[in-house]
This record gives C-alpha cells, structure tokens and sequence, in this order.
C-alpha cells in the first residue's frame, strides 16, 4: 500500500469522482512545495481511504526538496512514506489511515516557516517530521509549531542550540546532538594521527554548533585547530576561505557543510593545493560529493555521523524493509531517523486516541522510552494491539533507542566512515 497525499483543502469524505481526487491531491503537493507527482498507487490509496467509513490523519513532512540539503530531503522522504505504507497495510491509526502532507524548506528559514505554516493551518497536521536543518527547525519551532501545538520531530537538526530552546515541549529530534558529534570526530581524527586541522563550517547553527563543538573534543586531545572559518553558502568562489583555513600550516581541512556548496569548496581547496586531506561530519556523507569531485582526490577521507549500533535487530528490520520497497538503502543519513520520527508519532496518535497535538506530544515518550513491550520497525500491528489494550510498549527506533530526555533529545552511537576505492564504508559504530 502506497502513502497517500492529502489535499490543501481537508478532503470530504464521499468524493464521488477520482478526477476531483486527483485535483485535490495535486493542489497539496504544489501548494506545500513538493516536486513529486502523486503515483497511480498513491491515489487508490486515497480512494479506498475516501471510500471508508474512517478518517485520514494527516502526517507533515517538512523536508528539503530542492535547495542545499536536496539530497537528503528527497531520500528521507522515502523514509516518511515507508513508516506510513507499513502503518496503513497494518490497520492504520485510529479506524483511519495516515497520509502524508509534503512541505519543502527549499533549505531556507522562510521557506520552511511558510511550508510550515501551510502544514499546520490548511493541512492539519498532528504532528510534523521535520526540518532538516538546523537554522530551518528553530525558527519553525519558535514561530510555528510551538503556538499551533504541533510536536515537530527532526531528523537531522543536531545544533547544541536546540537542547535549551524554548519550544514549550513540542520540539523533538530523533538525532543525536552535535555536542555529542564533536566528541566522536575529535576521537577520530585523533586516532588517524591527524594534529592540525583548519575548519570550514557553513555559516549557520549547525556549522557554528559542530565546529565549537569538535575544536573543543580535538584540542582536548592535544590537537590544534589552527583557523575555524566560517562560510555563506551560494558564493561562486571560497578561494578567501580555503586561503584562511590553510594558513597556519594545517595539513587537514574539516569541511563542515552540505554537498551543494561542499562540492565547490573541495573542488577550489584541490585545484588551489590548499588541502589534500579531508574530514567529513554528516552533512557531507553521500556519494554525491565522490562522484561530483573524483574518488581519486577523496579516497582516503574521513568522517563521523549518528548511526545505529552494528548489528542491531531494529537497523536490520529496517533496511531490508527499505530494500525491498526502494532499492538498495543508500550510504546517508537521516532516512532512518525520519522513518522513526513518523513511526513515533503514529504511535503516541494512536495511545493518545484522538487527532490532537498537545495529546499526542504528552504520548511521545510514553511510547518511546519505555518501559513496556519492545516494538520494532515495522511491527505496528503489534504495537496498536498492545497500545489499544491498554498495555505499555517501548519503540526501538531504526536510527537506536528513541528515548526522549526532558528536552526532547535523544543520545546515540556514531559511525566513523571512511572513502575508500570511491565508496562510503563504515569503519565502526561507537559511543563516544
């Protein structure tokens, strides 16, 4: 069963036509900004959910569909719409279905209030998977979400700056925070026997977060980081900076950034000899950055990102469910911690018992940190009995254990990845 989109308008149960469906379907993905086109499978599901006698529950994915972070957004995505097919062919939520109301940050603050905006006065989301970025999820927190009381769960924004934010308890995040990130690079870059680094970080809370936080790591190992620059993204040339970073004789450059400019940056610092050596966090792990500058200038590059502990139940259940319905799972993050943020939030939906955000906000860690019976991705015909007797239950996520702290964070385990023979490899998975 596919994910079904839901109309800008609330969509009327009885709708007699597919033509008039069809209408209302497309609406809601231009008018949220997404580039995707409802599949001919979306819309049976829309029909058959229409044709029911229960009700669609609208699911908000605020997610970056173009701009920056494209290539994360549109593979998360997947990740959304996996949860929510394995939901409805396992009963659905409440007598009803979920579907998914697509919004797209274009990777930019005021893009992402707006599709935000648009997910919770016109679609009616209980509640949102979303943004990536750090400097989206803040302020649609702050200015959305938090007065809408809509729990908003992220999958991707790791600034320290998110622990302490003011958001009356309706902001989550399935990812670990960059304070725990800096920790585990400064351990990696240590161990591979690197002792002076120059930092480029793009110039927003994620950048500025993690590039504090592993000076700190690093130089507490006894390392130096000799310049930390930061970046705009959209320039034609970084020569300025790379020439900055390089300057006090660093032989490493810690690029912390996204693919879009990344790829600029990396192609100016080889073509200038400013670097040879390179060190990536999470924003940089995908295949895009190897084949857009040349495995032969990237082998031998390193990195960290949050990842699942190495042989986890939970992680495999997952990526077999995933490559059976996409393909073979890609090497990048935040596909998991999206599938879980969806998952989460079905599962308080479904304990909470009504289509309210404030109720299911007060259900995400009841579901979530346990104690209770352990649920695994997929298992949500297990869950909703459980749930809807009465009886207890503790989600363990894809991404590892999704127990909600007071703020709303989460700790977790981090892969420490390498390029090598032009091809993203776990080196091992650790707490730091």
């Amino acid at each position: 069963m596919s994910v079904s989109f839901k109309s800008a308008t609330r969509s009327v149960a009885g709708i007699a036509t597919v033509a008039v469906l069809f209408a209302f379907t497309t609406f809601s993905l231009f008018a949220n900004g997404s580039k995707e086109q409802p599949s001919s499978s979306s819309n049976q599901t829309m029909q058959a959910a229409s044709a029911s006698s229960g009700k669609t529950y609208d699911l908000g994915a605020l997610l970056p569909l173009t701009g920056d972070l494209q290539v994360y957004g549109n593979a998360s995505l997947k990740g959304v719409k996996l949860a929510v097919d394995q939901i409805n062919s396992e009963g659905g939520v409440l007598g009803g279905k979920l579907a998914v109301s697509v919004g797209d940050t274009q990777t930019k603050p005021q893009a992402g209030t707006s599709a935000a905006q648009r997910l919770v006065s016109v679609d009616n989301t209980f509640g949102i998977v979303g943004a990536m970025s750090s400097g989206v999820t803040i302020p649609v927190a702050q200015s959305v979400t938090d007065s809408a009381d809509v729990p908003l769960i992220s999958p991707a924004s790791t600034s320290p700056k998110i622990t302490g934010l003011a958001d009356n308890d309706f902001l989550f995040r399935t990812v670990p925070s960059d304070a725990y990130q800096g920790v585990a690079l400064g351990e990696v870059v240590s161990e591979n026997h690197i002792t002076n680094v120059g930092t480029m970080y793009i110039n927003n809370d994620y950048g500025e977060g993690l590039a504090k936080a592993f000076k700190a790591a690093f130089e507490k190992r006894g390392g130096t980081v000799s310049a930390q620059v930061a970046y705009d993204p959209g320039n034609a040339s970084y020569r300025g900076e790379l020439a900055k970073a390089s300057a006090k004789g660093a032989t490493a450059l810690a690029l912390i950034g996204y693919p879009e400019n990344g790829i600029t940056i990396l192609k100016e610092a080889i073509e200038g000899g400013y670097f040879k050596k390179f060190i990536f966090t999470d924003g940089m792990k995908s295949p895009k950055i190897i084949s857009a500058v040349g495995a032969q200038y990237l082998n031998g590059s390193i990195g960290t990102t949050p990842e699942a502990m190495a042989g986890s139940n939970a992680a495999k259940l997952f990526k077999d469910a995933y490559d059976k319905k996409y393909g073979e799972l890609p090497p990048q993050p935040y596909i998991d911690t999206a599938y879980d943020g969806a998952f989460v939030l079905a599962m308080a939906l479904e304990k909470a018992g009504k289509d309210n955000g404030t109720a299911v906000r007060d259900q995400l860690r009841a579901v979530a940190n346990g104690p209770g019976t352990d649920i695994y991705p997929g298992e949500w015909a297990k869950a909703k009995k459980l749930i809807d007797a009465g009886k207890a239950v503790h989600y363990i996520g894809a991404s590892g254990p999704v127990n909600f702290d007071k703020n709303g964070d989460v700790s977790g385990s981090f892969g420490y990845w390498k390029i090598a023979n032009g091809k993203i490899e776990t080196v091992r998975v650790f707490q730091p």
